[in-house]
């Protein structure tokens, strides 16, 4: 079942109904509350047969497991354990397999082993809840609110990541279901709806042409689809973010923020704090930290950060060409903090000019590092990077909507950088100096307001490119 069906629309439309008709008429708390759980399980748990009933069973031994070992709490580490097979079983097995076939010279033919829907973030929401209860942080939680955390339909296939303890906040209490939740939650899906299917689909049909010929193609039209998969990735993706918080919003449930202009970081570590900013802070707690973080020395704390990355990358996907692609990162990170360490950057100011050159290298790097995201292998990323700087003629195709994307981005940079301005002092006090963007959610009771919506969704509807093309994240 795709975000972007109707029957996903009605589905989230009936739940909402039938949860506010539970919130008016059961009035006891308790009574109130468990209902409302099961019948978001029981809706998420359909959400996952309705792929394949297969996905449901994975899914409901990861989370009957994680209840269990949760609730012994001195056996986390074997509920930590079960996950990670899970997870390493059904995404990697292929990979690591042929991986070994080829070190030793010998053929392998790949085994038909599903990889299940949402697999990557509710194994990663199972391990960050286990690690939690090991650490003290939280208490084990009831069997209902394990296994909703695991299967809550808005963010399974491609999160927000949320942390247990923010959303166990939730589940334990009445939640708001009313005109103004709704009237939130549809105006954040529509946005993530026009950058999925506007500007994110429309993109896919020049990106996808360049990258499957790119030697067919002139040095700088490769050049252009490089810059257009940046732009597609990051409106797919956040697309999908604001379309997962605005359906969960309508629900009730307030899921974090995934993505904040990442493309006008002035460096990589800053970008990581801008972009699928969930994963960013589960990679940095859970991951990170646990290697030592900081705390085993200069020189390990730059290896903590390549390793973080690297096994980042490699959760994204089990293709060698994640793996470079984290190691990137990882690399830069590495650099990025011997720079400020050296040079004593944290305490400098720097101008306008300065600023601009590091936000435009920053993202000239980022998007390097999407062609290994994208190509399908090394060789065809070199391929694509080798066509780039060899400056040869060929089909030259500077496709519109790369353009117009652009222009939709930079205006809302525009609008963001204003916000931020008028919010400054507020800024200042979070010891937040960064452009900061937000979702000018309209009062639907007013009604120019409602006449604005309504003629944004109109232009979604005529601007949608009907071509179809699968969420990226929802490969991960």
């Amino acid at each position: 079942m795709q975000m972007i069906s109707l029957i996903f629309i009605a589905m989230v439309a009936f739940l909402f109904l039938t949860l506010y008709l539970v919130n008016k008429f059961v009035k006891k708390d308790s009574t109130a509350i468990a209902v409302s759980n099961w019948i978001l399980i029981i809706a998420s748990y359909m959400f996952v047969i309705y792929a394949d009933w297969r996905f449901a069973a994975v899914l409901a031994f990861v989370s009957v497991s994680t209840w269990y070992f949760g609730k012994q709490q001195k056996g986390t580490t074997a509920g930590i354990v079960i996950a990670l097979l899970a997870l390493a079983f059904f995404k990697y097995t292929n990979f690591f397999a042929q991986s070994f076939a080829k070190l030793f010279g010998n053929d392998y033919t790949a085994l038909g082993i599903i990889l299940p829907l949402g697999i990557s973030f509710y194994t990663f929401s199972a391990i960050g809840y286990l690690i939690d209860i090991k650490r003290g942080k939280i208490s084990p939680a009831s069997f209902a609110e394990v296994v909703l955390y695991l299967s809550f339909f808005p963010k399974i296939t491609s999160g927000p990541i949320a942390k247990s303890a923010d959303f166990f906040a939730q589940t334990g209490s009445r939640r708001a279901l009313d005109s103004k939740c709704f009237s939130a939650g549809i105006q954040i899906f529509a946005f993530g709806l026009f950058k999925k299917i506007v500007l994110a689909d429309r993109l896919s049909v020049f990106v996808n042409q360049v990258y499957a010929t790119p030697k067919a193609f002139g040095s700088l039209t490769v050049f252009l689809a490089v810059i257009a998969y940046s732009f597609q990735i990051y409106f797919d993706f956040s697309g999908y973010s604001d379309m997962a918080i605005g359906s969960a919003k309508v629900l009730g449930f307030d899921l974090p923020r995934n993505f904040n202009l990442p493309y006008l970081s002035h460096n990589v570590t800053e970008l990581w704090k801008r972009w699928h900013i969930t994963l960013s802070s589960w990679l940095q707690e859970y991951l990170y930290i646990s290697l030592g973080g900081n705390r085993k020395g200069t020189a390990r704390t730059y290896l903590n950060l390549v390793l973080t990355m690297v096994l980042g990358g490699l959760w994204h996907g089990a293709n060698w060409t994640f793996i470079i692609w984290g190691l990137l990162h990882g690399l830069a990170l590495a650099v990025h903090k011997l720079w400020m360490n050296v040079t004593k950057s944290p305490s400098k100011q720097h101008g306008a000019l300065a600023n601009a050159v590091s936000t435009v290298l920053t993202f000239l790097f980022t998007s390097f590092c999407w062609i290994f995201f994208r190509a399908q292998s090394f060789d065809r990323a070199l391929e694509i990077i080798s066509r780039i700087f060899a400056f040869k003629a060929g089909v030259e195709q500077p496709y519109m909507w790369l353009f117009v994307s652009l222009a939709v981005f930079i205006v809302c940079c525009i609008f963001a950088a204003k916000k931020s301005l008028s919010q400054k002092p507020a800024l200042k006090k979070l010891n937040q100096s960064y452009i900061s963007g937000y979702y000018p959610v309209l009062d639907l009771t007013k009604f120019w307001s409602l006449v604005a919506f309504f003629v944004f969704c109109g232009l979604i509807l005529c601007l949608a490119y009907t071509g179809g093309s699968p969420f990226i994240y929802g490969n991960f």
